[in-house]
């Protein structure tokens, strides 16, 4: 050991002593650093803590002022008349509309594509449901269109309502669409195979729906008894009791299955009478005869 270092402390006089590399001079020099841990939610923002956090003195409130020394109300408007008292409240949402799954003839042709779906066969909510299609069927399902191009074969559906372009389109197709009345419980009870999709009391093969008769293969003179007998089906599905539903369902032009109820010349509503049916109820006029001793 040279006199230099005699001097110096052990530890030291041995580090210089050892032959100097490049491995042991990076790690002499390169700190060590303690990875901390993910954490799963982000911390909440400390305000008031000092000027170093970003967040002190005003706590980001700002100077003077209602809104750094008090709440605001929503909609205050400096104590002047609030504008819900000037022009009122508008747009409220109805509470009494049903809720219903939308589905596009695009996504429909999807799944027959991807083999989810067959289209020989009629496709309804259960199709829809169990192909998962759609993830909730709610009140029901709505079907809306698209152009001709969306669908390559012809289909028959049964839903709760339709758009007209999607019934225009489907129909382009040599399809048919058929809108049902379903409630929350009967959709539970077609989910579950307890009830037929779309056979009821009031389903009729004069109501246009053959091709969904035979894509079932059922026949035409099928009754609901039969089929509930012969399946195993415990519950009937329900008919609309509202006028609303009512006259939805009659109306031709949205493809309703209580439209061959209609009589000729008849509307679908139910407080407009036609006119064959008022001549009908008016019967014949009676010629008023006067007496003898009667001038006038």
């Amino acid at each position: 050991m040279t006199p230099r270092l005699m001097g110096l402390p052990m530890q030291l006089q041995q580090f210089i002593a050892k032959p100097f590399t490049q491995a042991s001079s990076l790690a002499f020099l390169t700190p060590q650093f303690q990875q901390s841990p993910r954490r799963a939610y982000s911390l909440r923002i400390r305000r008031g803590r000092g000027p170093a956090s970003g967040k002190g003195k005003t706590s980001g409130r700002g100077h003077k002022g209602q809104k750094q020394h008090g709440k605001v109300p929503a909609g205050f408007n400096g104590g002047q008349t609030p504008d819900i008292v000037v022009h009122g409240e508008r747009g409220a949402p109805n509470v009494f509309a049903k809720e219903m799954a939308p589905v596009n003839l695009s996504r429909i042709q999807e799944w027959i594509d991807q083999g989810r779906i067959d289209p020989a066969r009629p496709i309804t909510i259960r199709e829809l449901t169990h192909s998962r299609c759609i993830h909730q069927a709610k009140e029901g399902v709505k079907l809306l269109g698209g152009t001709d191009s969306a669908l390559k074969q012809p289909i028959h559906l049964v839903v709760s309502r339709a758009s007209a372009s999607a019934i225009e389109a489907i129909e382009a197709t040599g399809g048919s669409v058929t809108t049902r009345y379903y409630t929350r419980k009967a959709i539970e009870n077609i989910l579950r195979m307890e009830s037929h999709p779309f056979v009821s009391m009031a389903w009729s093969a004069e109501s246009g729906s053959k091709d969904l008769l035979k894509a079932d293969n059922l026949t035409e003179d099928v009754s609901e008894s039969a089929i509930m007998k012969a399946v195993g089906f415990r519950y009937r599905l329900p008919d609309p009791t509202r006028r609303r539903d009512i006259e939805y369902y009659r109306d031709p032009a949205h493809r309703g299955y209580l439209s061959h109820l209609l009589k000729p010349m008849e509307g679908p509503s139910l407080f407009f009478r036609s006119p064959e049916e008022r001549k009908s109820t008016a019967g014949v006029k009676k010629e008023k005869v006067l007496p003898e001793n009667r001038l006038w």
